[in-house]
């Protein structure tokens, strides 16, 4: 056993937090950072060098010897450019450290090679970084030494946001502005702001380095795209919870002081539903922290994970018939008096600001179901969306027994005069304790669930940023908080006014709530009679951004503007068709430099060992059947690796990008499934000495 862990003294050592600023910094410049935090508007000059001073000194007494603007472009990951401390020597050959609070405040990263979507051209290079005040700097220890991070946003010269914290970061306040609104109706005059807070779990697989590295697909694709299934999956339900094995624990304690030395509040750790798969998941903070350091969380997850001789694989669906991974979005409201807006109380019934607010929740739910799909979707997710492991491709909210209950009341009767309360839960067992029981139960196939004091949004993908469904919660939520906020604010008879509006929100938009099971082909039939969109695929969801509905959205709280939502639909397309091409090219490059030359050389042996058997006079029909099998087999995994090169490259040549992302997902996708059949198959009947790649077996159980 290794030495104890001390969390209280290693939490946040490396995060330049609120605390270490109050120490380093005269009370006026601290006074003023701590405004500018809260309130909003811009530090000055003056004191901005004293914050950069302050800061450089603290990183450099911690072995910074390099600083970094860190932010979130476009790709989905972070980016980073490294800048030492470092300034012309003095007259005495002296070094001095240098670090200014210009420095601090902007930075200037070549905008031309991100992605952007049209609106930057190749040649306009220049993009600007700004630093996000309510963002703590942080010390990454790696490879490159000590780096000062500092999360900024990232914009276009012309002022578009090119990345995802600034948008997040707009509908933060449109959302405090508009939920104040709402609390001020119901006699609230303390609180200031109201904060989005957000806790993602994260999933993620483990596989063996060792293989990782013979798996091509895996390098290049970030999943399997051939695998024949393992004797054992995770039907024997086994593997969920079960004890952590010896190298994941070590694993698991090495990454839990990563990420508490930066400030990560990671809490829960477990085994998941499939083998060798896991899941870390943080406490409640800001939004915009928790986007940070659920970045923090795969980097540092990928990073630990090479130091024991493993990758972490965070694809959604790594591995086909076991589950994919996703990430638990949770999601509420809390004024800055500590009141949260998602709390119903014990009598829900009676608490009328709650709801109203799951009342305008229900609208901003059901009217932008299309949008609230779109930010969950990613290619990965496109494998993992409506499998018996993961909320449908369908929106729809689950309330539970109780509030369901309350709003059927509202709305058949106009109002609420009961709820159904959770009573004891016996245990039958005399030296047990019976149980408060809540008063309902959870729904695992909900993709928008409410779960007690908050809603879990459990459709995004496991590699995916959380910073797009929280932008996009926010705003739709503000939306429905503005448009409630007009009419009350207007009422001579506020009592009866929010009564009525309650009522309305909940039966126009009743049809939202959905409380059975999710997975069933029943509830498409019934989502359908609802009107209640099915968006199946990353890019069929694209095209919400730019509706007249989704601009007019996003412009009225100046979260996006139309061109930026244009660049974001075409982003999709390109990223979707570089995905696929990049998966094609590795089944092509697996298939014809792999797995068929393998194939053509036991099909030899086979032969050779035929012929060597009729020739003794033995009977050679064992050899005989299985050298037909596999020679039919491989005749039709050479056939549609020759109609996936050929589809691959009229791919390649098309030029309008939305054409080209439709024809990776109906035609190349297809062809991909056409070479992988026969593959698999030959997988399970191929001497194992001979088969090129490590198998599902080897990746999933030898970890």
């Amino acid at each position: 056993m290794s030495g104890v862990t001390n969390v209280e003294e290693i939490f946040g050592k490396n995060v330049f937090t609120l605390g270490k600023m109050k120490e380093r910094l005269p009370k006026d410049v601290y006074k003023e950072v701590k405004k500018v935090m809260d309130q909003g508007g811009e530090l000055s000059m003056a004191a901005a060098n004293v914050v950069a001073k302050a800061m450089k000194d603290w990183a450099c007494e911690n072995g910074a010897t390099h600083y970094t603007h860190w932010f979130q472009p476009l790709t989905g990951i972070t980016a980073e450019k490294h800048d030492a401390f470092v300034s012309h020597p003095d007259e005495t050959g002296k070094m001095i450290t240098e670090f200014s609070g210009k420095e601090l405040i902007k930075g200037e990263p070549d905008a031309s090679s991100f992605p952007s979507g049209g609106l930057r051209a190749t040649f306009e290079a220049r993009g600007y970084t700004a630093w996000d005040i309510t963002s703590p700097a942080f010390l990454k220890e790696a490879s490159t030494g000590v780096i000062l991070c500092i999360p900024t946003a990232f914009c276009s010269y012309t002022g578009e946001a090119l990345d995802k914290k600034t948008p997040l970061l707009r509908s933060m306040e449109a959302v405090s502005k508009q939920a104040l609104r709402i609390v001020r109706l119901f006699g609230n005059t303390t609180a200031t702001k109201v904060t989005a807070s957000v806790g993602p779990e994260q999933e993620y697989f483990l596989v063996d380095e060792k293989l990782y590295k013979k798996r091509s697909d895996l390098m290049f694709a970030g999943r399997t795209l051939f695998g024949a299934p393992a004797p054992k999956g995770q039907e024997m339900e086994d593997h969920y919870f079960g004890v952590i094995r010896e190298r994941v624990g070590a694993y698991m304690k090495d990454l839990n002081e990563e990420l508490w030395k930066l400030g990560v509040t990671a809490k829960t750790q477990h085994n998941e539903v499939a083998p060798a798969q896991h899941e870390l998941a943080p406490i409640y903070e800001t939004a915009n922290i928790a986007v940070d350091h659920n970045q923090l969380v795969m980097e540092t997850m990928k990073r630990v994970a090479v130091q024991h001789g493993l990758r972490c694989l965070l694809h959604e669906k790594p591995y086909a018939g076991v589950n994919g991974s996703g990430k638990h979005d949770n999601w509420s409201i809390t004024t800055d008096d500590g009141m949260n807006l998602l709390e119903p109380g014990d009598t829900p019934n009676e608490n009328i600001q709650f709801l109203l607010v799951l009342a305008c929740i229900m609208k901003a739910v059901d009217k932008h179901a299309d949008l609230l799909r779109q930010s969950a979707s990613d290619v990965g997710n496109d494998h993992r969306l409506g499998a018996n492991e993961a909320p449908p491709a369908i929106i729809s909210m689950f309330l539970g027994e109780q509030l369901e209950d309350v709003v059927k009341q509202l709305v058949e009767t106009g109002n609420a005069a009961s709820c159904k309360e959770g009573g004891k839960l016996e245990t039958g067992v005399s030296t047990l304790p019976d149980l408060d029981k809540d008063a309902t139960d959870r729904n695992r196939t909900s993709p928008f669930a409410f779960t007690g004091n908050k809603f879990e949004f459990r459709m995004v993908g496991s590699a995916d940023s959380i910073a797009g469904p929280n932008t996009t919660l926010n705003a739709i939520v503000a939306e429905a908080f503005c448009e409630a906020a007009d009419r009350l604010e207007k009422a001579e008879d506020f009592e009866t006014a929010v009564h009525d509006l309650i009522k309305e929100y909940m039966t126009e938009h009743q049809r939202i709530i959905f409380n059975g099971n999710g997975y069933s082909d029943e509830w498409v039939v019934e989502a359908e009679k609802r009107g209640l969109p099915n968006i199946k695929s990353m890019i069929e969801a694209a095209s919400t951004l730019t509706s007249d509905k989704a601009v007019a959205l996003f412009e009225k709280f100046g979260i996006y503007t139309k061109a930026e939502l244009e660049s974001r639909e075409e982003i999709i397309y390109e990223t979707y068709a570089k995905t696929i091409n990049i998966e094609a090219l590795t089944m092509i490059d697996m298939a014809g430099k792999q797995i068929i030359p393998a194939v053509v050389k036991y099909t030899k042996t086979l032969a050779d060992t035929a012929n060597a058997i009729k020739a003794a006079g033995g009977d050679a029909s064992v050899q005989t059947e299985l050298l037909a099998d596999v020679s039919t087999k491989l005749a039709a995994m050479q056939k549609a690796l020759n109609k996936l090169v050929a589809d691959e490259k009229e791919a390649s040549a098309m030029e309008d990008v939305k054409a080209q992302a439709f024809f990776y997902k109906d035609t190349i996708k297809a062809t991909m499934d056409e070479l992988r059949k026969p593959a698999d198959e030959l997988e399970m009947i191929v001497d194992k000495d001979v088969w090129p790649i490590p198998t599902y077996g080897e990746l999933m159980f030898e970890v």
